[in-house]
């Protein structure tokens, strides 16, 4: 029997701790955070597992150990008949595309502009802070 949706509930425990302005309450409403909490509830120890990994990894780099291709994917690389999918029409041709942050003004340029593609960056400098990505 499915459990019975109770915010309250879910809400409990969660503290917002950046700035509420009114735009960001438009976004982070009530269930967009019941939505938040529970993927963070599920998430969260796998995300740090992750995050851990990376930390070791980054040290064998540092230590002179190279990337390379999974050895269990060899078969898949040096099969002459695999092919991944082309991809779709309007990705296709690149040649005028932009690229920029989420912030309003950037994304209003990039859609008034006479480009082809235009490619959202969520990370760099909104990575940081919350207020980018729910004001953008």
């Amino acid at each position: 029997m499915p459990t019975p949706y109770q915010p309250e509930r879910t809400l409990k425990d969660v503290n917002i701790l950046g700035a509420l302005n009114d735009q960001t309450k438009k976004v982070l409403t009530k269930e967009a955070t019941v939505f938040l909490a529970v993927l963070h509830r599920t998430f969260n120890q796998r995300r740090k597992d992750l995050l851990q990994r990376r930390v070791i990894r980054q040290a064998e780099l540092d230590k002179g150990n190279v990337l390379d291709f999974l050895p269990e994917t060899k078969q898949i690389r040096e099969n002459d008949a695999w092919k991944g999918a082309p991809p779709a029409p309007g990705l296709t041709d690149r040649r005028i595309e932009i690229t920029g942050p989420t912030d309003r003004k950037m994304v209003v340029n990039a859609l008034n502009s006479d480009v082809w593609t235009y490619m959202a960056d969520f990370e760099g400098k909104s990575s940081d802070d919350a207020a980018h990505t729910t004001n953008g």
